[in-house]
């Protein structure tokens, strides 16, 4: 098996670019980009959303990281890119931008479902919802 390799983690209020993620966990040994978006959307639980923001822990670039470097060890040869947004966002922006680079598509795609899921799992991030009819609610999407 070979080690895995983390290209990139980040926690920040900057706009994720999907496309400069995959590019940047694009190699010639790699056979299969696979990507994600987690994308705000304008509903959720039935409610209309007018936008969200999102606090982290002052950990969570750290435990952003770990979860990358270990899902780099569980998977042959991957290559990942992981980032979380805070602060305010509108409908359609990007909040969890991955990308992974595999030798064949099951790996990329595993690795980059396990990725995805971990970092929801165990970062601590937290989510605040501002919905249509004025209601506000927290959701923890993190430790």
């Amino acid at each position: 098996m070979t080690m895995g390799e983390v290209v990139h983690t980040a926690v920040s209020d900057l706009p994720i670019n999907p496309d400069a993620a995959l590019a940047a966990v694009d190699s010639a040994a790699c056979g299969a980009v696979v990507g994600f978006s987690g994308v705000v959307r304008d509903h959720d639980g039935g409610k209309g959303v007018a936008s969200l923001s999102y606090s982290a822990h002052p950990s969570a670039e750290r435990i952003i990281r770990e979860v990358a470097e270990e899902i780099a060890a569980q998977h042959d040869g991957v290559r990942i890119w992981v980032a979380h947004r805070t602060g305010p966002l509108e409908i359609g922006d990007n909040a969890l931008v991955a990308a992974v680079a595999a030798g064949h598509r099951g790996e990329a795609f595993a690795a980059c479902s396990d990725l995805v899921d971990t970092v929801k799992e165990r970062v601590p991030i937290w989510k605040e919802q501002f919905f249509s009819d004025g209601s506000v609610e927290w959701v923890g999407a993190g430790a």
